[in-house]
């Protein structure tokens, strides 16, 4: 019986671009990849990946009326799950963005960026959202980082950010405008801001890491 990574489908995740670079790095592992909406398929996974984009008050509100939050803080309770954009910011305690309430799994709150009359190394303004791709610094060791250079480059969208209560929890930084946490763990739980999925090499690393990590 193949081993599943359940990529949740609640209504609002870059799901096809997620599931395809999973997909990519199963390939020989015997895993098997689901796209599914169904929570007692997120309860009978072996791991799970949370992605989201677009507003989190729309992500959260859809997590919970889809059914399946419970699915997916069963599974931040016992079996490794990664989150990514917007799935990372619903792990953390409240945004500004609305302002909502998040998953509360790690302590924190997800702020704006606060950037105007602030200009780059160039002279140009910052513009938010950030877009493009930026240099992550592993401010902690993590399984998830092996074989992936300290300062690599991964993608982002983004016009929020994860500020962590507790220091420990901050594993991955960017600089944009100022230093922020781009990457949070906990347990069983790592997510990051940027998108692995569109990060090439290093991204994909990222996911192959997730399959066998083992907290």
């Amino acid at each position: 019986m193949a081993r599943t990574v359940a990529v949740v489908d609640y209504g609002m995740g870059n799901l096809r671009s997620v599931s395809q670079a999973v997909m990519h790095v199963t390939q020989g592992t015997g895993f098997e990849v689901i796209v599914t909406s169904r929570p007692e398929e997120v309860f009978a996974a072996e791991r799970i990946v949370l992605p989201g984009q677009g507003a989190m008050p729309d992500c959260m509100r859809e997590l919970r009326d889809s059914g399946l939050q419970e699915a997916v803080l069963d599974a931040a309770a016992r079996k490794p799950m990664m989150g990514v954009c917007v799935g990372m910011q619903m792990l953390l305690s409240r945004s500004e963005e609305g302002p909502t309430d998040g998953l509360g799994l790690i302590p924190g709150e997800v702020v704006r960026f606060r950037l105007e009359g602030q200009k780059q190394p160039d002279g140009s303004r910052y513009k938010v959202p950030q877009m493009g791709w930026n240099q992550v610094v592993q401010a902690r060791p993590h399984p998830i980082w092996a074989g992936v250079p300290d300062s690599a480059y991964f993608y982002f969208v983004h016009s929020f950010y994860a500020r962590p209560s507790d220091a420990r929890h901050s594993v991955g930084k960017t600089d944009y405008g100022e230093r922020f946490t781009c990457a949070v763990a906990r347990d069983n739980i790592f997510a990051t801001q940027f998108h692995p999925e569109k990060s090439a090499e290093h991204g994909l690393a990222l996911y192959r890491n997730f399959l066998h990590w083992n907290p």
